[in-house]
């Protein structure tokens, strides 16, 4: 059976407002387009199923219209969820401020998405060879202990992606070995690299922290439209990027790590699914909305017209 690819964490409701500038503090800004769509574990969800992968959230969704937009979105999608909205309380916001840059800042609330247990998390029934994803946002909060107690009982033959998030440099080194002991693919951007690895750059990162993971584990270090870097058994390849002009830039990382995991579940090597992610991610950024990954298709045609045109 194909791998599958599993989400732990918190699918959200995104409120987008594009901001000409962040207010000062007390201040006031008026907005321009507003938008609501489902986020969080869903992006990275439906970047996954649009490369062609069979998708499960294994994470809480509430009862109310933000719930009822998150299942929306995933059921479009051809995804499904394995546990049952919890009865009486909605899904939360994450409320993202655009600036004209593309740069993005975020004020996140907590709710029904919170209300995981390791009963709940089980019911996704991971085999071996399924890629189960976990966050980095999740570790801290109500869901760090029951997904903490769940993963350890996770077989080894399943492989646990890990995007750390800004969160994982905060939480205490005890924690983060204890994660890193479970993790077999490290997929984070360059910031999150080099603060936990210490190093000045990417291929250093990138090879600092594989040598953390357990035995054959990978380390991706993803750097914007520079491409990423993937350690792997010992190699360190500079895989590159496909500059765009971005228009919104939410939502990219977790295109980027959708790509990867469904790529690597179709059965391509690590290197190759992370150049499928650097296109998808360049695709994403020329398009508003977090969950607006390409599909598969639009993917190889992007590398169909880049090889054309790089070999006149």
């Amino acid at each position: 059976m194909t791998p599958r690819v599993i989400h732990t964490a918190q699918a959200l409701v995104d409120e987008v407002v594009e901001v000409p500038a962040l207010p000062m503090r007390g201040g006031n800004v008026m907005a321009g387009a507003h938008s609501l769509y489902a986020g969080g574990a869903v992006n990275i969800l439906i970047a996954a199923a649009r490369s062609g992968a069979s998708c499960v959230h294994a994470g809480a969704h509430g009862t109310g219209p933000n719930g009822d937009l998150v299942r929306a979105a995933l059921a479009a999608e051809g995804i499904t969820w394995s546990s049952p909205p919890i009865p009486d309380q909605d899904t939360g916001i994450c409320f993202v401020m655009i600036e004209p840059t593309a740069e993005r800042t975020f004020v996140t609330t907590q709710s029904a998405e919170r209300r995981i247990s390791v009963e709940s998390l089980a019911l996704s029934s991971p085999q071996a060879g399924d890629l189960v994803c976990i966050s980095g946002f999740s570790l801290v909060g109500r869901t760090r202990d029951p997904l903490l107690a769940w993963l350890e009982t996770v077989d080894p033959s399943v492989v646990v992606v890990l995007d750390p998030g800004a969160a994982f440099a905060d939480l205490d080194a005890d924690l983060r070995s204890r994660v890193l002991a479970r993790t077999h693919v490290w997929s984070g951007n360059a910031e999150e690299s080099h603060d936990l690895s210490g190093c000045a750059t990417n291929d250093e990162a990138a090879a600092a922290i594989a040598a953390l993971l357990p035995t054959g584990g990978v380390a991706i270090v993803r750097d914007g439209d520079k491409g990423c870097v993937v350690a792997d058994g010992g190699v360190v390849t500079r895989v590159p990027g496909y500059p765009q002009k971005p228009i919104d830039t939410n939502g990219a990382g977790d295109t980027h790590t959708g790509v990867l995991c469904a790529s690597r579940a179709a059965g391509l090597g690590w290197v190759e699914a992370a150049r499928r992610g650097n296109v998808a991610g360049a695709i994403k950024v020329t398009r508003r909305g977090p969950a607006t990954a390409p599909t598969a298709a639009e993917i190889d045609a992007f590398l169909a017209d880049h090889e054309l045109a790089t070999s006149r």
